[in-house]
């Protein structure tokens, strides 16, 4: 697959095999770029503000952009196209050639089969490839919030003076009138269902892990994903720590019962009742008579059900953890005790930012031998880089895909008929998860 790298200066196609990559989306103004900015500019914008640089081009267009002086070597930019630069460098997101992807592959399989207690902690980016978008890509969730909060036109403007806005969290919310907050909830019912967990299916990794747990090179799994991808793919509930919940398991608030279901267990329509309320200071939605407001996360956990164990009766509640709520503490214990007597820990697709889940990565045993597979830089990735006495680094940091990462450490680990037994078997186990999710349940936001 070949691409064209879009810093104008360089004529070499970018092969994706054969070269590292950087891919990022920057802020543009309203309305997008005027013709006349962009004929000065470097850098060919995609309409949405996409780019996609071989690495050292983006390296020396990062440099241009910071440096306070011009160099002959470096591109020669606008004050415009410096800032554009900037808010990219923020999204950006990094890609290993296939040769390199392999290389590091092999190592970290040397390290599994060394290993004595390996666990995997999983982020968002594992599940991407299953229809999940994710929180800190160039195109995630948050990442997006964060661009809305910037402001490009006045920079754009006849005046092109800089007065854009860099604030990290979500942004401000401005006041609403009565007509905007009117409108806001009659095209609520026009937005989409959000996305359908009852469709999702394991991407290859989820199958990986699945399959390294079966085989004894994987001894548990740490997730902050709430998709139930893990146990679907069949990793029991003794092989895995759900920090932040799972949305096909509901518990009892009264005896603490936990049922697993074939479908979406949380009520959204009593979360949106207090979020409208929240929000606009009334709401269209009547008020369910089971929603009871979290005093933590100001939603309601309330399914709608109750308890079924001895005739309890108690009102079922989601193990999803919002903002603001506690993680359960039996699970979060396990997690750590887990960790504590981790030798090697592998980290996929996490930008480990989110506490407390992130600090498990540093109660590893030492010398503590850490892999990352993320396509974003991490604050933990100097930890992969570190060395023994004898100057061998002890872990791994791998940039690109997990799905592509996994592949390759499945070659290795693997003996070749096994794995292509296993990987056409693929379509056998998408029956099997048919099976245990109920497609058929419609959900109204």
């Amino acid at each position: 697959m070949e691409l064209q790298c879009h810093l104008k200066v360089c004529k070499e196609s970018l092969k994706v095999n054969e070269r590292e990559r950087v891919e990022v989306k920057t802020v543009l103004p309203t309305g997008g770029l005027n013709a006349s900015k962009t004929q000065t500019f470097r850098v060919l914008w995609k309409n949405n503000g996409e780019a996609v640089f071989h690495k050292d081009c983006w390296t020396s267009l990062l440099k241009a952009a910071t440096a306070r002086k011009k160099y002959k070597d470096l591109p020669d930019l606008t004050v415009e196209e410096k800032v554009l630069v900037k808010e990219a460098a923020k999204t950006a997101e990094f890609f290993y050639s296939m040769s390199g992807m392999k290389e590091e592959a092999k190592r970290v399989v040397e390290m599994i089969r060394k290993s004595e207690f390996c666990v995997v902690f999983t982020g968002a980016g594992i599940s991407t490839s299953a229809g999940i978008g994710d929180y800190r890509g160039k195109s995630g969730k948050w990442t997006e919030m964060d661009q809305n909060a910037v402001n490009m036109d006045s920079l754009f403007g006849e005046e092109s003076t800089c007065t854009y806005s860099t604030e990290i969290g979500p942004p401000t919310k401005k006041a609403k009138t009565d007509s905007e907050q009117s409108d806001d909830l009659e095209s609520d019912d026009e937005e989409d269902d959000g996305v359908p967990y009852e469709s999702l299916r394991p991407t290859y990794t989820h199958e990986a892990l699945q399959k390294l747990i079966e085989i004894g090179h994987v001894k548990h799994i740490i997730s902050q994903n709430g998709d139930g991808l893990h146990t679907l793919s069949g990793v029991s509930y003794d092989k895995i720590s759900e920090l932040h919940g799972n949305v096909f398991i509901e518990k009892c608030g009264k005896c603490g019962e936990r049922f697993e279901r074939d479908f979406y267990v949380m009520d959204d329509v009593c979360s949106q009742y207090y979020e409208e309320l929240e929000d606009y200071g009334k709401t269209n939605i009547i008020k369910p008579k089971h929603a009871k407001q979290c005093e933590l996360c100001n939603l309601s956990h309330r399914t709608g059900r109750k308890c079924s164990k001895n005739g309890c009766k108690g009102y079922l509640i989601d193990t999803i953890i919002n903002f603001r709520d506690n993680l359960e503490e039996e699970i979060l214990n396990q997690a750590e005790n887990i960790s504590e007597q981790c030798d090697l820990m592998i980290c996929l697709g996490s930008t480990l930012t989110v506490t407390p889940a992130c600090d498990l990565v540093e109660m590893i045993k030492i010398p503590q031998r850490l892999v990352i597979c993320n396509r974003q830089k991490t604050e933990k990735d100097n930890v992969c880089l570190e060395k023994d006495k004898k100057g061998i680094t002890l872990g791994s940091r791998i940039f690109g895909d997990c799905d592509t990462f996994m592949r390759e450490i499945m070659k290795n680990i693997m003996p070749s008929k096994d794995l292509e037994k296993w990987e056409a078997s693929r379509n056998d186990r998408m029956k099997i998860y048919d099976t245990k999710r109920n497609t058929d349940i419609k959900r109204i936001l």
